[in-house]
């Protein structure tokens, strides 16, 4: 697959199923990730892995985000927020791990570094024959989530990407006029 097509037919896919990535499969992954743009060569990028019974440990930091927010919470919220890491076989949680205080190189900036690194996963996904997609969500920035994945605390959650086989059909992916987008100094 040529680099335009990747970029011009790449979509989300909701609907994922075994088998999850192959370890030769997450290592490309991982390396189309460390291309980044990456100013004073930073690295500000960390990702976990969620697999298995990993997954289920995801979940119940979510369900007790739902239980800090609202203790009164019913037994159904509490096991859709346990049930959301099971959606695929594998979840891999983009960190930016950001070090404040670097000259030239402010806190937004290591941020859509990491965000261009779970782009580079999203397209070397797709680029494989995988299916993934990009959840952000309020646990994204949930103190309870945070805590829990050890986060410092200028680091940020960017996502939480889904992976794993294609279980359903590419959805039309629309078509965007480039005028309503771009506008032109001459």
């Amino acid at each position: 697959m040529d680099a335009l097509t990747l970029l011009y037919e790449r979509s989300s896919m909701g609907k994922l199923t075994e088998p999850g990535p192959s370890a030769e499969q997450l290592n490309t992954i991982y390396q189309a990730a460390l291309r980044a743009p990456d100013h004073k060569e930073l690295r500000p990028w960390h990702f976990i892995e969620f697999t298995g019974e990993g997954r289920e440990r995801l979940g119940e930091l979510f369900a007790e985000a739902e239980f800090q927010e609202d203790p009164h919470a019913n037994d159904e919220t509490l096991n859709s927020a346990r049930k959301k890491p099971l959606r695929a076989p594998m979840v891999i949680a983009v960190i930016a791990k950001v070090t404040p205080d670097i000259p030239k190189v402010p806190k937004m900036e290591q941020v859509i570094s990491a965000g261009c690194a779970a782009h580079g996963i999203l397209l070397a996904a797709h680029a494989l024959g995988l299916g993934a997609m990009w959840r952000s969500g309020k646990y994204a920035f949930d103190p309870v989530v945070r805590k829990g994945l050890g986060l410092d605390e200028d680091d940020e959650v960017v996502a939480f990407i889904y992976l794993g086989s294609l279980a359903g059909r590419h959805k039309p992916l629309p078509q965007h006029s480039v005028t309503d987008f771009v506008e032109h100094w001459n």
